[in-house]
Protein backbone atom coordinates (compact mmCIF):
# COMPACT_ATOMS: atom_id res chain seq x y z
CA UNK A 1 0.00 0.00 0.00
CA UNK A 2 1.26 3.45 -0.93
CA UNK A 3 0.97 6.51 1.29
CA UNK A 4 -1.60 7.99 -1.15
CA UNK A 5 -3.42 4.80 -2.01
CA UNK A 6 -6.87 5.45 -3.48
CA UNK A 7 -6.67 9.22 -3.15
CA UNK A 8 -7.44 11.60 -6.02
CA UNK A 9 -4.92 14.35 -6.71
CA UNK A 10 -4.72 17.33 -9.05
CA UNK A 11 -1.20 18.53 -9.81
CA UNK A 12 -0.84 21.73 -11.81
CA UNK A 13 2.21 22.46 -13.92
CA UNK A 14 2.79 18.71 -13.98
CA UNK A 15 3.96 18.34 -17.57
CA UNK A 16 7.63 18.93 -16.82
CA UNK A 17 10.18 19.45 -14.05
CA UNK A 18 9.10 19.42 -10.43
CA UNK A 19 5.40 18.96 -11.22
CA UNK A 20 6.11 15.94 -13.42
CA UNK A 21 8.07 14.31 -10.60
CA UNK A 22 5.18 14.99 -8.21
CA UNK A 23 2.75 13.29 -10.59
CA UNK A 24 4.93 10.23 -11.12
CA UNK A 25 5.58 9.73 -7.40
CA UNK A 26 1.94 10.29 -6.48
CA UNK A 27 0.92 7.61 -8.97
CA UNK A 28 3.52 5.19 -7.59
CA UNK A 29 2.12 5.88 -4.11
CA UNK A 30 -1.34 4.86 -5.29
CA UNK A 31 -2.99 8.19 -6.12
CA UNK A 32 -5.20 8.73 -9.14
CA UNK A 33 -3.75 11.82 -10.76
CA UNK A 34 -5.11 14.67 -12.86
CA UNK A 35 -2.01 15.90 -14.69
CA UNK A 36 -2.58 19.57 -15.49
CA UNK A 37 -0.35 21.61 -17.78
CA UNK A 38 -1.10 24.02 -20.60
CA UNK A 39 2.18 23.05 -22.24
CA UNK A 40 3.34 26.64 -22.56
CA UNK A 41 6.85 28.03 -22.55
CA UNK A 42 8.83 29.42 -19.60
CA UNK A 43 7.26 32.82 -20.23
CA UNK A 44 3.73 31.49 -20.56
CA UNK A 45 3.70 31.47 -24.36
CA UNK A 46 1.19 29.05 -25.86
CA UNK A 47 2.13 25.44 -26.61
CA UNK A 48 2.92 25.13 -30.31
CA UNK A 49 3.71 21.43 -30.66
CA UNK A 50 1.66 18.50 -31.86
CA UNK A 51 -1.40 18.13 -29.63
CA UNK A 52 -0.74 14.42 -29.02
CA UNK A 53 2.68 15.30 -27.62
CA UNK A 54 1.46 17.95 -25.15
CA UNK A 55 3.35 17.58 -21.84
CA UNK A 56 0.27 16.77 -19.75
CA UNK A 57 -0.75 13.99 -22.12
CA UNK A 58 2.76 12.56 -22.14
CA UNK A 59 2.98 12.39 -18.34
CA UNK A 60 -0.52 10.93 -18.00
CA UNK A 61 0.37 8.28 -20.61
CA UNK A 62 3.60 7.48 -18.75
CA UNK A 63 1.63 6.89 -15.55
CA UNK A 64 -0.95 4.70 -17.27
CA UNK A 65 1.75 2.70 -19.07
CA UNK A 66 3.31 1.99 -15.67
CA UNK A 67 0.00 0.64 -14.36
CA UNK A 68 -1.30 3.77 -12.64
CA UNK A 69 -4.38 5.90 -13.16
CA UNK A 70 -4.13 9.37 -14.66
CA UNK A 71 -5.89 11.79 -16.94
CA UNK A 72 -4.51 14.87 -18.67
CA UNK A 73 -5.86 18.41 -18.37
CA UNK A 74 -4.73 21.45 -20.33
CA UNK A 75 -7.04 23.89 -18.53
CA UNK A 76 -5.70 27.34 -17.65
CA UNK A 77 -5.60 27.33 -13.85
CA UNK A 78 -5.38 31.13 -13.72
CA UNK A 79 -8.77 31.36 -15.45
CA UNK A 80 -11.74 31.05 -13.09
CA UNK A 81 -13.72 28.82 -15.44
CA UNK A 82 -10.60 26.81 -16.32
CA UNK A 83 -9.94 26.12 -12.64
CA UNK A 84 -13.56 25.08 -12.12
CA UNK A 85 -13.32 22.72 -15.09
CA UNK A 86 -10.11 21.24 -13.72
CA UNK A 87 -11.68 20.41 -10.36
CA UNK A 88 -14.71 19.05 -12.20
CA UNK A 89 -12.46 16.72 -14.19
CA UNK A 90 -11.17 15.07 -11.02
CA UNK A 91 -14.70 14.61 -9.70
CA UNK A 92 -16.15 13.38 -13.00
CA UNK A 93 -13.32 10.99 -13.89
CA UNK A 94 -12.27 9.69 -10.49
CA UNK A 95 -15.33 10.37 -8.34
CA UNK A 96 -13.90 12.98 -6.02
CA UNK A 97 -10.90 15.05 -5.01
CA UNK A 98 -8.59 14.71 -2.01
CA UNK A 99 -5.42 16.61 -2.92
CA UNK A 100 -4.58 19.77 -4.83
CA UNK A 101 -0.94 20.55 -5.57
CA UNK A 102 -0.54 24.05 -6.99
CA UNK A 103 2.72 24.08 -8.91
CA UNK A 104 2.19 25.91 -12.24
CA UNK A 105 4.31 28.96 -12.94
CA UNK A 106 6.17 31.08 -15.47
CA UNK A 107 9.08 33.51 -15.49
CA UNK A 108 9.47 36.95 -17.01
CA UNK A 109 12.42 38.34 -15.08
CA UNK A 110 13.08 42.04 -15.34
CA UNK A 111 14.42 44.81 -13.12
CA UNK A 112 11.64 46.96 -11.72
CA UNK A 113 12.68 50.02 -13.71
CA UNK A 114 12.44 48.06 -16.97
CA UNK A 115 9.40 45.90 -16.27
CA UNK A 116 6.35 46.17 -18.51
CA UNK A 117 2.78 45.97 -17.33
CA UNK A 118 2.24 42.64 -19.08
CA UNK A 119 5.40 41.17 -17.52
CA UNK A 120 4.01 42.02 -14.11
CA UNK A 121 0.42 41.02 -14.80
CA UNK A 122 1.18 37.71 -16.50
CA UNK A 123 3.55 36.41 -13.83
CA UNK A 124 1.29 37.41 -10.95
CA UNK A 125 -1.70 35.96 -12.79
CA UNK A 126 -0.19 32.52 -13.40
CA UNK A 127 1.44 32.14 -9.99
CA UNK A 128 -0.94 33.83 -7.58
CA UNK A 129 -4.30 33.59 -9.31
CA UNK A 130 -3.21 30.19 -10.60
CA UNK A 131 -3.04 29.10 -6.96
CA UNK A 132 -6.15 30.89 -5.77
CA UNK A 133 -8.59 29.78 -8.48
CA UNK A 134 -8.10 25.98 -8.19
CA UNK A 135 -7.96 26.27 -4.39
CA UNK A 136 -11.27 28.15 -4.40
CA UNK A 137 -13.11 25.45 -6.33
CA UNK A 138 -11.46 22.59 -4.44
CA UNK A 139 -12.32 24.24 -1.11
CA UNK A 140 -15.93 24.82 -2.16
CA UNK A 141 -16.27 21.15 -3.11
CA UNK A 142 -14.74 20.02 0.18
CA UNK A 143 -17.00 22.35 2.16
CA UNK A 144 -20.05 20.86 0.48
CA UNK A 145 -18.76 17.34 1.08
CA UNK A 146 -18.16 18.12 4.74
CA UNK A 147 -21.65 19.55 5.17
CA UNK A 148 -23.08 16.43 3.52
CA UNK A 149 -21.35 14.25 6.11
CA UNK A 150 -18.59 13.09 3.78
CA UNK A 151 -15.74 14.99 5.37
CA UNK A 152 -12.31 13.38 5.49
CA UNK A 153 -8.70 14.59 5.46
CA UNK A 154 -7.95 16.69 2.39
CA UNK A 155 -4.84 18.61 1.46
CA UNK A 156 -3.61 21.58 -0.53
CA UNK A 157 0.11 22.04 -1.21
CA UNK A 158 1.24 25.36 -2.65
CA UNK A 159 4.56 26.32 -4.23
CA UNK A 160 6.54 29.36 -3.14
CA UNK A 161 10.21 30.17 -3.75
CA UNK A 162 13.22 31.55 -1.96
CA UNK A 163 13.01 34.34 -4.57
CA UNK A 164 9.94 35.52 -2.72
CA UNK A 165 10.78 34.46 0.81
CA UNK A 166 14.35 35.81 0.75
CA UNK A 167 14.02 38.49 -1.98
CA UNK A 168 15.92 38.09 -5.25
CA UNK A 169 16.72 41.20 -7.33
CA UNK A 170 15.40 41.11 -10.87
CA UNK A 171 12.25 39.20 -9.88
CA UNK A 172 9.88 41.72 -8.32
CA UNK A 173 6.95 40.14 -10.18
CA UNK A 174 7.85 36.52 -9.47
CA UNK A 175 9.06 37.20 -5.93
CA UNK A 176 5.99 39.22 -4.96
CA UNK A 177 3.71 36.46 -6.22
CA UNK A 178 5.69 33.75 -4.42
CA UNK A 179 5.72 35.69 -1.16
CA UNK A 180 1.96 36.20 -1.49
CA UNK A 181 1.49 32.47 -2.00
CA UNK A 182 3.17 31.77 1.34
CA UNK A 183 0.78 34.14 3.11
CA UNK A 184 -2.16 32.76 1.15
CA UNK A 185 -1.18 29.33 2.48
CA UNK A 186 -1.28 30.47 6.09
CA UNK A 187 -4.67 32.13 5.74
CA UNK A 188 -6.23 29.28 3.76
CA UNK A 189 -5.03 26.82 6.41
CA UNK A 190 -6.88 28.75 9.11
CA UNK A 191 -10.05 29.11 7.03
CA UNK A 192 -10.24 25.51 5.85
CA UNK A 193 -9.32 23.72 9.08
CA UNK A 194 -13.03 23.44 9.93
CA UNK A 195 -13.46 21.20 6.86
CA UNK A 196 -10.51 18.93 7.77
CA UNK A 197 -8.32 20.48 5.07
CA UNK A 198 -4.60 20.99 5.69
CA UNK A 199 -2.75 23.59 3.62
CA UNK A 200 1.04 23.73 3.44
CA UNK A 201 3.66 25.28 1.17
CA UNK A 202 6.99 24.19 -0.31
CA UNK A 203 9.81 26.44 -1.51
CA UNK A 204 11.82 24.08 -3.72
CA UNK A 205 15.38 24.45 -4.94
CA UNK A 206 15.80 22.23 -8.00
CA UNK A 207 16.82 22.08 -11.63
CA UNK A 208 13.87 23.14 -13.80
CA UNK A 209 13.22 25.05 -17.00
CA UNK A 210 12.62 28.14 -14.91
CA UNK A 211 15.72 27.92 -12.72
CA UNK A 212 17.96 26.96 -15.64
CA UNK A 213 16.82 30.15 -17.38
CA UNK A 214 18.13 32.23 -14.48
CA UNK A 215 21.64 33.61 -15.24
CA UNK A 216 24.37 31.81 -13.29
CA UNK A 217 22.27 28.93 -11.99
CA UNK A 218 22.98 26.58 -14.89
CA UNK A 219 26.60 26.11 -13.87
CA UNK A 220 25.73 25.67 -10.20
CA UNK A 221 23.17 22.97 -11.02
CA UNK A 222 25.37 20.84 -13.25
CA UNK A 223 25.15 17.08 -12.67
CA UNK A 224 28.45 15.68 -11.39
CA UNK A 225 29.19 12.01 -11.89
CA UNK A 226 29.32 10.01 -8.68
CA UNK A 227 27.92 12.85 -6.56
CA UNK A 228 24.42 13.03 -5.12
CA UNK A 229 22.39 15.33 -7.37
CA UNK A 230 20.95 17.78 -4.87
CA UNK A 231 19.29 19.71 -7.73
CA UNK A 232 17.28 16.78 -9.10
CA UNK A 233 13.60 17.86 -9.15
CA UNK A 234 12.62 14.37 -8.01
CA UNK A 235 14.06 15.23 -4.59
CA UNK A 236 11.14 17.58 -3.90
CA UNK A 237 8.34 15.09 -4.51
CA UNK A 238 8.64 13.05 -1.27
CA UNK A 239 7.96 16.13 0.86
CA UNK A 240 4.97 17.09 -1.27
CA UNK A 241 3.66 13.51 -1.03
CA UNK A 242 4.00 13.61 2.76
CA UNK A 243 2.21 16.96 2.99
CA UNK A 244 -0.57 15.41 0.86
CA UNK A 245 -0.94 12.29 2.99
CA UNK A 246 -3.17 11.50 5.93
CA UNK A 247 0.04 11.14 7.99
CA UNK A 248 0.79 14.87 7.61
CA UNK A 249 0.95 16.59 11.01
CA UNK A 250 1.33 20.16 9.74
CA UNK A 251 -0.87 22.91 8.41
CA UNK A 252 -0.16 26.54 7.58
CA UNK A 253 3.57 25.87 7.29
CA UNK A 254 6.20 26.69 4.67
CA UNK A 255 9.07 24.28 4.02
CA UNK A 256 12.26 24.79 2.02
CA UNK A 257 13.38 21.64 0.19
CA UNK A 258 16.59 20.88 -1.68
CA UNK A 259 18.25 17.53 -2.21
CA UNK A 260 17.89 15.66 1.09
CA UNK A 261 17.24 18.81 3.13
CA UNK A 262 13.84 19.87 4.44
CA UNK A 263 13.77 23.06 6.49
CA UNK A 264 10.79 24.82 8.07
CA UNK A 265 10.67 28.51 7.15
CA UNK A 266 9.65 31.02 9.77
CA UNK A 267 7.15 33.66 8.87
CA UNK A 268 7.63 37.39 9.46
CA UNK A 269 8.75 38.05 13.03
CA UNK A 270 8.75 41.13 15.23
CA UNK A 271 12.31 42.27 15.97
CA UNK A 272 13.90 45.37 17.62
CA UNK A 273 11.60 48.08 18.84
CA UNK A 274 11.70 51.66 20.04
CA UNK A 275 9.05 52.88 22.42
CA UNK A 276 7.70 56.18 23.66
CA UNK A 277 4.82 56.82 26.07
CA UNK A 278 3.54 59.63 23.86
CA UNK A 279 3.58 60.50 20.18
CA UNK A 280 7.10 60.80 18.78
CA UNK A 281 8.47 64.08 17.54
CA UNK A 282 10.25 63.85 14.22
CA UNK A 283 13.67 64.62 15.69
CA UNK A 284 13.28 62.15 18.55
CA UNK A 285 12.20 59.34 16.25
CA UNK A 286 15.00 60.05 13.80
CA UNK A 287 17.53 59.79 16.63
CA UNK A 288 16.33 56.46 17.99
CA UNK A 289 15.85 54.99 14.50
CA UNK A 290 19.48 55.87 13.76
CA UNK A 291 20.48 53.83 16.81
CA UNK A 292 18.33 50.95 15.60
CA UNK A 293 20.12 51.10 12.26
CA UNK A 294 23.46 51.01 14.07
CA UNK A 295 24.51 54.44 12.94
CA UNK A 296 24.58 56.18 16.28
Amino acid sequence: MGSLDGRVAIITGAGRGIGREHALLFAREGARVVVNDTGGGNDGSAFSGVAALAPADAVAAEIVDAGGQAVASRDDVADWSGAEKLVGTAIDVFGGLDILVNNAGILRDRLLVNMTESEWDDVVRVHLKGHVAPSHFAAAYWRDEFKAGRGRPRHIVTTSSTSGLMANPGQTNYGAAKSAIATFTQIAAKELARYHVKVNCVAPAARTRLTMATPGLGEIMEVREGVFDEWDPANIAPLVAYLSSEECLFTGEVFFAQGGVVRRVRSWEMAEEVRCERAWSGAELAAVMARMAGEA
